[in-house]
Formats: structure tokens, sequence, C-alpha cells
């Protein structure tokens, strides 16, 4: 029962990282995050110059990317979602 309930989850994993629109939105969603995080990150273990950065730019690229990539993410789950339901 537990096998059969992974294949279908892992069917439809592939299916949503498959979706053009899911691809976008995590590719947004890490370009937009990935500069942010880093210097979070490396400020905490002591790796950035500033132990207390302030990183403007960073931050406005997330703020920029974080929303449109989560719409594509959702409107990639939405079309996964629709296609999965009209196929019987």
């Amino acid at each position: 029962m537990i096998r059969i309930l992974r294949v279908v989850a892992d069917s439809l994993m592939r299916a949503y990282l498959q979706s053009t629109w899911t691809r976008i939105g995590l590719g947004l969603l890490l370009a937009g995050a990935g500069p942010l995080l880093f210097i979070i990150v490396a400020a905490a273990v002591g790796l950035w110059p500033d132990p207390n950065p302030n990183p403007i730019g960073p931050g406005l690229l997330f703020f920029f990317t974080f929303w449109p990539a989560v719409i594509c993410i959702v409107i990639g789950v939405v079309r996964v979602r629709s296609r999965s339901v009209q196929r019987p």
C-alpha cells in the first residue's frame, strides 16, 4: 500500500517538474532568493566581512522575484492538476 502511494506521489512530482510554468517559477525563486540566502548564511557562519549585513540589492531582487515565482508555480500546479483530472 505504501509502495503504491509512493509511486503515485513520484509520478505527480515528476509531472509538476515537467511543467514549464513550474520550472520557470522555481528558477525565479532560486535566482531571487539565492543571493540573499547566501549572504545571510555567510554572515552567520562568519565568511562575510560584515557580521550584520544590510543587503539592499539582493533584498530588492528577492522582493521583485518572489511573487512572480509563486504565481508561476501556482499556474503550473493548476495546469498539471487540470490535465490529470481531465484524463480518465
